[in-house]
């Protein structure tokens, strides 16, 4: 496993539309592992494999850090209710905007083994899902933002800016 480098918004990459996954290959299986890899290094809690650059219909969910979920060729097939919240990704490092997202969704996809899948997520977890699909189609949730993009503190910096103190 390798961690990969994360395109960062302005990369043309982003805003492409990724190509269906036919059939899994070592290299594919090898780009699933880099991801998780990359995004647990990232504290993420989902990677869109155009992310790394790699303009294919895969991506990887994990937002308990117990649950890791990889979604080949991910459909949205349902989504009811409504949440409205800062959203934020590794592609634009240290930034979030307040976007509005399905509080439930489901999902069809492939798992990694190529075998059809049908996932629910709520909350977060569906948050997550819609945020990862869409850089599938070359989205960033800025482009749904209800509020303007602003920085980010993370907890960690927090911390280390009152031990600084």
């Amino acid at each position: 496993m390798a961690l990969r480098t994360i395109r960062i918004s302005g990369d043309p990459v982003l805003t492409r539309k990724c190509r269906e996954v036919k059939e899994m290959t070592p290299r594919l299986a090898e780009l699933i592992d880099d991801m998780f890899e990359t995004m647990y290094e990232e504290n993420g809690v989902g990677l869109a494999a155009p992310q790394v650059g790699i303009l294919k219909r895969i991506c990887v969910i994990d937002t308990t850090g117990e649950t890791p979920l990889v979604l080949i060729n991910p459909v949205i097939t349902e989504k009811d209710g409504e949440q409205t919240g800062d959203e934020g990704c590794l592609s634009l490092p240290g930034k979030a905007a307040p976007v509005t997202r399905p509080m439930h969704v489901v999902v069809e996809a492939l798992d990694r083994e190529m075998k059809p899948v049908r996932l629910e997520g709520e909350e977060l977890l569906a948050r997550a899902m819609c945020h990862e699909i869409d850089h599938l189609d070359g989205h960033m949730y800025t482009e749904f933002a209800v509020g303007p993009v602003h920085d980010v503190v993370y907890e960690e910096e927090e911390e280390e800016q009152e031990e600084e103190a």
